[in-house]
């Protein structure tokens, strides 16, 4: 028999602080599961090499729950320790056998999978157990060993008449974590952090029904045996190269991941790279809302099919942070921080990486299905312009596969667009004007006229479409954005088809003190135009820099530009050759108020302007006309 005390020395016992004494106590099974399968994997590329002249055979890993004796068993086939062994990799606890392990085999192993922290990974059971047992035969011809310690710096270690090979980890579950004894948690951890591990894990076993017999009479009744209940796959499909998956496999673990998510994925990339670094995953791009919040934290990090964490900032870019699927990635540590994340080149050559590989897909999806594409194209729009806001390199490639739709459902990239609105769609300075509307129904009167004019009308209606008509303007100095209800579009009209005005510039004068002496002046600017006399009388349009910097404002510019609270200003557009013009001018003074008030209420319920007593005022002056 052996006694001693661990080598816990000021050297080695800060990592042990700093990896997990700031962690939930949870994750020590996650560590436990991971060193089973170090062993088990080391095990494998020993034979493999014929280094281990032993049968590797179909290994699994079992966990097991002794409620009544209150402990809890993490069992494996893998490699095994000597007693020798384990006073190397346990006692000293800074020392680690994965990494000796690679460092060992670094040229045959580099593909083995092998996770690492068995030495500093282990002592997380101490977290919750008050004792912990291990039980270990190597796969060398030695006596098993059984090492035993209570969580203070003594241990025992002794001989042990296990013959299989592989390692039996006991704890003995303190009486503040006794939630660790049921069934329900450990099967709620083991899926959270073990769903994918590369070697089969048991938990308990299920019913199988066995064949009916062909000769079976008719009321046989089907008989079951218990098996094995593995409770992960260790084979996802990212592990697997795209040649060898369908398209249902894709769909197929899209619902292993979100068994609660419904609707289909409308695609997947598929990412694999293994220089200057080792990642792989599939990112699929479900539907999304047009609340940029909502969608977040539904990527998983996995570091060698070992889920590390939901939460992928610094490591995806921000934009797919909306998208779901899986990243898995070697040279990302199991216990990720902020700070390490923004200190890592790794980190960021990642990122670029996967922006690159979503710009490169959506690029060939647009130009292998256009038409498909153009479908897709309001579920995926918020992340593309998203990124197109955030990512100078997505923007760069953007403009191969980003899509400008119209309210009529015609679809243009930038470039096409440019070409469509060139013959007729300029502003006195020569820039074109693209004109848009954010809102189809509530801006219609707009839209139409616009269109009797024979004018393109885009519809862009994301929450952050100020933004990026701002950055499209400024990379396109020929260019400009306007919203359909907009002061801009009068001067187009008027550049399009010159009208002589019906009334006289007296006529005109006298009409313009009688609506500005009706129409408040703190809210809108009264301006005369000669129109189709089809057109609407009256009709409100607003200042487009000033609209745009208050939406600006509304979805996160405010901060980034300084700007407050912006005062309500509009434009009242009042066509002279319309009736209703020559009318209120030569109407009695009350009656020129009525009609002015009347007119003034229709435009304004053409904006969704007229509210609370403005409205009831409107309704109840209405009735009196009718009467």
């Amino acid at each position: 028999m052996t006694t001693g005390k661990i080598n816990v020395s000021v050297e080695n016992i800060f990592p042990l602080i700093k990896k997990f004494l700031y962690s939930d106590h949870e994750i020590f099974l996650r560590e436990l599961v991971s060193n089973a399968t170090d062993a088990t994997l080391k095990l494998k590329h020993l034979t493999s090499i014929g280094e281990a002249k032993v049968e590797y055979g179909n290994p699994i890993i079992e966990v097991k729950i002794d409620k009544e004796g209150k402990k809890l068993h993490i069992i494996d086939q893998g490699i095994g320790m000597t007693a020798d062994e384990v006073e190397k990799y346990i006692n000293q606890v800074a020392f680690s056998g994965a990494e000796e392990f690679l460092e060992k085999y670094k040229d045959s192993a580099k593909d083995s999978g092998i996770i690492g922290h068995f030495g500093l990974g282990f002592y997380s059971a101490f977290m919750v157990a008050e004792k912990v047992e291990i039980i270990t035969k190597s796969f060398k011809d030695e006596p098993a060993a059984h090492w035993t310690c209570d969580g203070s710096p003594e241990f025992t270690l002794v001989a042990h008449d296990k013959t299989e090979r592989g390692t039996e980890i006991i704890l003995h579950i303190a009486e503040d974590s006794l939630d660790f004894l049921e069934e329900f948690k450990i099967r709620e951890l083991l899926t959270k952090y073990n769903k994918f591990m590369p070697v089969p894990i048991k938990f308990g076993t299920k019913k199988e029904a066995l064949p009916k017999p062909e000769d079976a009479p008719e009321d046989y009744k089907t008989e079951y045996i218990d098996v094995d209940n593995i409770i992960n796959n260790p084979n996802p499909a990212w592990t697997k190269q795209p040649v060898d998956l369908t398209d249902e496999d894709y769909k197929n673990f899209y619902r292993e991941l979100y068994p609660m998510q419904f609707e289909e994925p409308l695609f997947n990339i598929h990412l694999n790279v293994d220089y200057p670094f080792n990642l792989t995953g599939i990112l699929y791009f479900p539907k999304m809302s047009g609340d940029l919040q909502l969608q977040k934290d539904k990527i998983q990090l996995y570091q060698n099919q070992v889920f590390v964490t939901d939460n992928v900032e610094g490591i995806v870019p921000e934009f797919l942070g909306m998208l779901k699927g899986v990243i898995d990635s070697p040279d990302i540590p199991l216990n990720v921080s902020r700070s390490y994340l923004q200190a890592d080149g790794n980190v960021k050559k990642i990122s670029n990486y996967i922006t690159r590989k979503v710009a490169d897909k959506l690029k060939s999806l647009f130009n292998e299905n256009r038409e498909d594409f153009e479908q897709k194209w309001n579920d995926i729009k918020i992340v593309l312009e998203y990124g197109m806001l955030s990512e100078p390199k997505f923007y760069e490639k953007a403009g191969d596969f980003v899509l400008y739709p119209t309210v009529d459902d015609k679809y243009f990239t930038l470039a096409e667009l440019k070409e469509a609105i060139t013959a007729n769609q300029t502003d006195k300075n020569g820039k074109l004007v693209v004109l848009y509307a954010s809102n189809k129904d509530a801006q219609h009167s707009y839209i139409e006229i616009a269109k009797e004019k024979g004018y393109e009308v885009l519809l862009l209606d994301s929450p952050i479409v100020s933004h990026l008509i701002q950055k499209l303007e400024a990379d396109n100095e020929n260019l400009t954005f306007t919203r359909v209800d907009s002061d801009h579009i009068d001067k187009l009209i008027q550049k399009e088809e010159t009208q002589i005005s019906k009334l006289s510039e007296e006529e005109q004068g006298n009409l313009k003190t009688v609506l500005e002496e009706i129409v408040p002046k703190t809210t809108y600017s009264v301006q005369l135009e000669p129109m189709d006399s089809n057109a609407s009388p009256f009709i409100i349009t607003q200042p487009e820099f000033m609209r745009r910097m208050k939406e600006m404002s509304q979805t996160g510019g405010g901060g980034m530009f300084g700007m407050g609270n912006f005062p309500e200003m509009y434009n009242l557009v009042v066509n002279t050759n319309s009736e209703l013009a020559t009318t209120i001018l030569n109407s009695e003074k009350s009656a020129q108020e009525s009609l002015v008030k009347q007119a003034l209420d229709l435009a304004k319920i053409s904006q969704g302007l007229l509210k609370g007593e403005e409205l009831t005022a409107f309704v109840k002056r209405s009735f009196e006309l009718i009467k």
